[in-house]
This record gives C-alpha cells, sequence and structure tokens, in this order.
C-alpha cells in the first residue's frame, strides 16, 4: 500500500474523545447526501491522479514534504470545530497551543524573549519581517541576495520599500565585499540573509554579515524558511555551522514548518529577537478582543483569520518529535542531509556529469555533461522528462552562468542562463533510497 491509513482509526477513537468534551449540547441533526459526498470525493480522487507523488522517496524535485501522520491527525481532528486563531474567542486553546508551538521553535535558536506567531507561510512572514524593518529604518534602503527567494524583492514592490539586489559569489552566497562597499555609502536599513536558497540550498555568510553590523548598525533579517530546522543538526560543514551559531543574533527570523517541520501546508512562523516591535502592530478591534485581557495573536499579525488547525497540528507534532539536538526529528534531518553528500559524491565521481557545488543542506545542483551551456541545458531538460518516465521525478533550474565562469572548465558559455537539474533531497527516506535513485539515473545517462 503507498498510503498510510492505520491512522485513521486513531482518528475516529479521538474524535469520539473531542465530541465527550461537548456533551452538555443537544444533539445536531444532520441531512447531509453523503451518497453525494462520495461520489464527488470519488471524482477528486481521480483528479489528483494528475499530481506528482510527493509523498514517495521518488520525488526528489521541488520542496515537498509529506506532513506527519500526527500533524495530519490533529489538523483534520480540529477541523470538526475549525478554531480560528485571530481572537480567543476564534480559539481559545488553539492560540495557547499556537504560542507554546512557536515559544518551542524560537528555543531553537535561543530565544526565551520574543515575538512570534505563525503565518500562512514564508511569503506573509518574511512581509512582516520587512514591515517590521521599515518601521524600525524608515527610508533606508534593504539589501537581498540576487539568488534569494523573489518574493522579497515582490513584497518590497508590494509595500513600496527601497531595495537592492546584491550579486553572489561562486557558491551563490550574498558577495560580503559587495555588501561592505554598499554600506560605506550609507542609507542601507537591512540585510535580509537567506539560511538554505530556494536554488541551490546555499547559507549566506552570516559572521561576516555579522562583523559588518558593528560598524554600520543596520538590522539583519534571517529568512530560514528552507533551512531554519538545520540548527538542530551535527553534521554541516565548518562555514555552515558558523553561520548557523550567529542565527540566534539575528533581529528577526523565518522559520517554515510545512517545508522541514513535517507540517501541511500553509504554516509559517516570523519571530522577532525583540518583543518591543509589537508595538507596531498596535490596533483595536470593536468586536474580537474581548475574551480576556492576554494577548490575542491577532494583535501581533498582519493577518487575520488564521486557521488554528495549523497550530494545533504544530503543536502534536512537536510533541511527537521535540526540536532538540540528537533527537529523532534532528536525525531524520541528518538523513536528508548525507542523501545529498551520497548523491553529489557519485555525480562528482562521473564523468558524465557536472556539478555546481558542495550541498550546504539537502539539495544538490547538477547536470549532464557538454560542450556548451546551451548542449547542457537541453540535455538538463531531455534528461528530466526522461526521468518522470521512470517514475523519478526532478526539478529544473535556471542558473546564472556568471557564477559558473571562474569553476567550470572547458566549456562555451554561450547563454546567459543555464538549465540544470536541481534534487531536494528532504525526505529521511532519499538516503535509503539513494541506490534505486542513481540506478535511474545511471540508466537514463
Amino acid at each position: 500500500m503507498k498510503f498510510e491509513v492505520q491512522s485513521l482509526e486513531i482518528l475516529q477513537r479521538s474524535l469520539k474523545k473531542l465530541e465527550v468534551g461537548f456533551n452538555n449540547l443537544e444533539d445536531l441533526k444532520s441531512d447531509h447526501d453523503y451518497s453525494q459526498i462520495e461520489k464527488i470525493l470519488l471524482e477528486v480522487s481521480r483528479r489528483l491522479h494528475n499530481n506528482y507523488p510527493y509523498f514517495h522517496p521518488l520525488y526528489a524535485g521541488q520542496m515537498l514534504k509529506p506532513p506527519h501522520p500526527v500533524a495530519r491527525l490533529a489538523y483534520m481532528l480540529s477541523l470538526w470545530i475549525n478554531p480560528n486563531n485571530h481572537a480567543l474567542d476564534g480559539g481559545k486553546e488553539s492560540s495557547a497551543m499556537e504560542k507554546e508551538a512557536v515559544a518551542e521553535i524560537a528555543a531553537m535558536f535561543g530565544w526565551k524573549q520574543f515575538l512570534g506567531h505563525l503565518t500562512g507561510g514564508g511569503t506573509m512572514a518574511n512581509m512582516e519581517a520587512l514591515w517590521i524593518a521599515s518601521r524600525e529604518k524608515p527610508g533606508a534602503t534593504i539589501l537581498i541576495s540576487e539568488q534569494a527567494h523573489y518574493t522579497h524583492q515582490r513584497i518590497s514592490e508590494v509595500l513600496d520599500l527601497n531595495y537592492e539586489l546584491v550579486p553572489c559569489d561562486a557558491a551563490a552566497k550574498m558577495d560580503v565585499e559587495y555588501v561592505k562597499n554598499r554600506l560605506a555609502q550609507g542609507n542601507v536599513g537591512t540585510v535580509v540573509a537567506t539560511v538554505g536558497t530556494t536554488g541551490t540550498g546555499s547559507v549566506d555568510p552570516l559572521p561576516e554579515i555579522m562583523e559588518l553590523r558593528e560598524k554600520y548598525n543596520f538590522r539583519i533579517h534571517a529568512d530560514a524558511a528552507y533551512g531554519g530546522y538545520f540548527i538542530l543538526t551535527d553534521n554541516l560543514n565548518g562555514p555552515t555551522k558558523a553561520a548557523y551559531e550567529c542565527l540566534p543574533l539575528v533581529d528577526s527570523l523565518v522559520v517554515d514548518p510545512h517545508k522541514h517541520g513535517l507540517q501541511p501546508y500553509g504554516c509559517g512562523c516570523i519571530l522577532y529577537r525583540d518583543p518591543k516591535v509589537g508595538r507596531y502592530y498596535r490596533h483595536d478591534s470593536p468586536y474580537t478582543y474581548f475574551t480576556s485581557d492576554d494577548l490575542h495573536l491577532g494583535e501581533i499579525s498582519l493577518e487575520c483569520s488564521r486557521a488554528g488547525a495549523a497550530a494545533v497540528a504544530l503543536w502534536a507534532t512537536q510533541k511527537l518529535f521535540p526540536l532538540e539536538k540528537k533527537g529523532k526529528f534532528a536525525r531524520n534531518l541528518e538523513k536528508s542531509r548525507k542523501a545529498a553528500l551520497e548523491l553529489y559524491k557519485r555525480l562528482k565521481g562521473d564523468s558524465r556529469f557536472r556539478t555546481i557545488m558542495p550541498p550546504e543542506l539537502d539539495i544538490v545542483v547538477w547536470a549532464l555533461n557538454g560542450k556548451s551551456t546551451s548542449s547542457i541545458s537541453e540535455f538538463s531538460r531531455n534528461f528530466f522528462q526522461k526521468a518522470a518516465q521512470h517514475n523519478l521525478h526532478l526539478a529544473l533550474f535556471n542558473y546564472p552562468v556568471s557564477l559558473l565562469e571562474n569553476t567550470w572548465e572547458k566549456v562555451d558559455f554561450d547563454t546567459p542562463q543555464l538549465t540544470c537539474i536541481r534534487s531536494c533531497l528532504m525526505k529521511p527516506e532519499h538516503y535509503e533510497w539513494m541506490d534505486k535513485i542513481w540506478e535511474i539515473i545511471d540508466r537514463i545517462a
């Protein structure tokens, strides 16, 4: 059986226990047409056949990781109530669970005093961070890496913020020398450091950026939407580990539990080291904030209605997998990194392939060998199609040729962009399946 369904029995037993808590209410009569519901759901099932098998280890393309059964079950269980974590009267207990779960995420970075909450995803979380940055440093420019997620440019334009793109070095990291020269010109309020770029998984050089902050007094926002959880692992390389050691010192950071945190979409998290930035969120509502004198999550969030189910699922998952070094959750992340290192080693040792850089986290970017960047791009696109026919699903990624000119030899750089292959080995099962994955790669090549 491809799908895990045994847990549905747990859901039924949990639903019965949930119902006990409302025994003082009169029974409800249902007029639902269950035969029609079933007919529609069977049609939904048929339509969903058209998706890639994101849940399977042979899917190694985009950043898609299946939610853990405990997250699925807790999410579904809460939907019978459908809490809204905007105000306590919309999600009293789920709001408390959100605060506890977010505090556990903050504790990964050593933060005990902080401000934070869940969001609908990394885009909203990063938008709140840049909005706060603009209030703290009004009118100042925001520096963003060219390899940062495109959402930062889009958000800056939506919020009408001044931003500039910073070029990258050969490892797809923010060019610190460029940043230094730009800071010397003045009027830089925030530097966005990416901890795990969505393209290559690269980690920007936080130690060097921290040194510059001492002189130029700017804010540092860490977009750790993809890579944040790797702070728990023990198998990072030296420079990457040094960057993670600096994370507790940034001003704000974003982590996406719906990436490596085993959660269903959408679940992002924004954290601020200084709780006093909450003053920028302050607002009043004529009808939502009367249940309690305690802080409502809606009073520290730009979003209004937010799914309490996301908080319940995250809380339950972190009870099963505590966010601690050497715990099962951390060991599974280490397996994903081991899978990336193993794939990189096999590609690097095979003359049929070209690699771009060693993986810092669990993403490997590679290509078929060729005489020119145009031919390599064509080979990559063909390989992508053939791999899917063998049930191995990869991703394509356009990479600037300018970052390869000093590292790739005997190649005609006849295009500005190179289409290469990107493998996100997010699932711990990828390590056990590496022989099977390599067998398919070898056969096609």
